[in-house]
């Protein structure tokens, strides 16, 4: 079904809108100036009042990242390719999700330590899930798209491995603007990574619920609650 393919699209276009706008207050209110420089996105949510924009920017990507997440390894273990890759893309996603979070809620005018914490969680360890989700491209079902799918997830996935190393040497040797660039292209990039599983959720057909399959006992019957959406 169409409707649970919406779910990585949102996350893309929120994310992508959130973000630029958090710039755009920042460059608006004086808070960065370009003339210095081209900012890390951090920069440009750590000042109010945009920093209390990127906290919940950030939270609900985090949110709607973890949701992709936990469906994705569904849908894979359904088909019957419940193995190693599986399980650590579901740790590896739970782990950059955090990572997400701990971006927004400990800016780095604050807790610079922690911060940083965050960015490598939702930069190195969202990379690897990735790359992961890129090997069960080509062992996992749905399969109908593989071919477009898997070209377009490379690309990014190779996109990205190079634009974290580019950000990395350029951040260690004195170069901020251009690291700041790279981290931008990076976010965009994760963004589109994330709207391709649009590709695997549209073929999503059944979703169910069951809250107290069981009696509890004591002669009272099974209750039963069934609630039938999308997720394959």
């Amino acid at each position: 079904m169409w409707l649970w393919a919406l779910l990585p699209v949102c996350l893309a276009v929120f994310g992508t809108v959130g973000i630029w706008t958090v710039f755009a207050v920042a460059v608006t209110n004086g808070s960065v100036n370009l003339t210095e420089g081209f900012p890390y996105i951090s920069q440009c949510g750590t000042y109010n009042p945009q920093s209390c924009l990127f906290s919940q920017i950030c939270n609900i990507c985090s949110v709607l990242a973890l949701w992709i997440v936990v469906i994705r390894f569904q849908q894979v273990r359904d088909f019957g390719n419940h193995g190693k890759a599986n399980i650590a893309s579901i740790v590896l996603g739970f782990i950059s999700s955090l990572g997400i979070s701990l971006i927004g809620n400990f800016q780095q005018s604050v807790l610079m330590n922690i911060h940083l914490l965050g960015a490598f969680l939702a930069f190195f360890i969202g990379l690897a899930y990735f790359w992961v989700q890129l090997f069960l491209t080509y062992r996992a079902q749905p399969s109908q798209n593989r071919c477009c799918v898997g070209a377009a997830r490379t690309t990014c996935c190779i996109l990205c491995t190079i634009l974290v190393i580019v950000m990395a040497v350029l951040h260690n040797t004195g170069h901020p603007s251009g690291a700041a660039v790279c981290e931008w292209a990076l976010v965009m990039l994760f963004f589109c990574l994330f709207g391709l599983f649009a590709a695997e959720f549209r073929h999503i057909d059944c979703h169910q619920l069951t809250v107290q399959k069981q009696a509890l006992g004591h002669g009272h019957s099974p209750a039963t609650l069934e609630m039938n959406g999308c997720v394959g």
